[in-house]
């Protein structure tokens, strides 16, 4: 009889096991999602492992439309550009604060060579936000008048200005700034692997789907206009880190028999000419990297070996052109990303 009940106990307890795989409800295994779309006139692609196999689309979309609400100059209806067209008294949101203090912050380190107060003058050569003028010596000496980031201020919250002709332009550090925020994003869902691009500024964490430190490729810097070029100079692998690069080999254009880059030196009002063809520097933030990334296009090879050197934390890998016009690199000592 004991040994009755010890059997319908055994077949109850397996029978109540085999309903439970039935009916359960299986979980999803973690998959490395990869996706891409246009944001601020540019495009960007997000890779990351999703616990659950679903997208996080939605979570760094509505950001996408808080920083452009912020910071594009092309939304006629956000803060930088009701500050622009003469506003008073513009509530800055702290999207808006984190750009314009990491802005003077990279203004002070680099002597002006950083300067989102050069909106003006990037209008007239033809690369900002505007239709460009005739340009001549005399219109550049007058826009120069409104250039200098201690012409604005932030005061309780607000936008001030003691120029009434100065505008301000966060293409140099707005995509590197969105960078970071998205990458904030994901750190807060619980993310642990990820990489971040806009326009070619970048955040990763962790390793790609290979297990592996994700590799980026470092483009060559030859003329192309059209963008459609993607060949590769190098290829640097990164943890945990942001990289940002600029250069003057997509951005300008022929007018008179010379070429005019898009890197305007804030301090002059002219378009840079020197042998610096593209700059890429790593920092723990991404909006960092791009305005020094900037600045370094605005000093040079030698300024910017430099002016990196001296920041803790921060690292660059330069592409230049010698004497002869081959390209060559050259990065500041405590470069270690370089694994190709």
């Amino acid at each position: 009889m004991e040994f009755s009940k010890r059997k319908v106990f055994i077949l109850l307890s397996l029978a109540a096991v085999v309903i439970f795989l039935m009916f359960r409800v299986p979980e999803k295994d973690s998959a490395y999602l990869s996706e891409s779309g246009r944001v601020f006139g540019t495009f960007y692609k997000i890779k990351y492992e999703a616990k659950d196999g679903l997208s996080l689309a939605e979570h760094y979309e509505r950001l996408f439309l808080e920083v452009d609400s912020s910071l594009s100059t092309f939304n006629k209806e956000s803060i930088i550009s009701r500050f622009n067209s003469g506003e008073d008294s513009v509530l800055a949101d702290s999207h808006f604060r984190n750009v314009f203090e990491k802005g003077v912050e990279v203004s002070k380190i680099s002597g002006g060579a950083f300067d989102m107060t050069v909106a003006q003058v990037v209008n007239a050569w033809g690369f900002g936000f505007s239709k460009s003028d005739d340009v001549s010596d005399e219109l550049i000496d007058s826009l120069m008048r409104h250039v200098g980031y201690g012409k604005v201020g932030l005061v309780n919250g607000l936008l001030v200005r003691n120029d009434a002709g100065v505008m301000l332009d966060a293409s140099a550090i707005a995509k590197g700034y969105s960078v970071d925020v998205v990458a904030r994003c994901l750190d807060s869902l619980g993310v642990e692997n990820y990489m971040v691009e806009i326009g070619g500024e970048i955040s990763v964490k962790g390793v790609n789907h290979e297990g592996r430190p994700w590799g980026i490729g470092v483009t060559n810097p030859v003329d192309d206009s059209t963008m459609m070029r993607t060949e590769l100079y190098d290829v640097v692998y990164l943890q945990d880190k942001a990289m940002a690069t600029s250069g003057n080999y997509r951005q300008y254009y022929h007018k008179g028999g010379k070429k005019y880059s898009h890197t305007i030196d804030p301090r002059t009002g002219y378009p840079v000419e020197h042998n610096l063809l593209s700059a890429s520097v790593f920092a723990d933030d991404c909006m960092t990297a791009d305005a020094l990334a900037t600045a370094c296009m605005v000093v040079g090879l030698d300024s910017s070996m430099a002016m990196i050197e001296s920041i803790p934390g921060v690292e660059g890998y330069f592409i230049y052109a010698d004497s002869s016009g081959v390209f060559q690199s050259k990065a500041t000592p405590g470069f270690c990303y370089d694994k190709k």
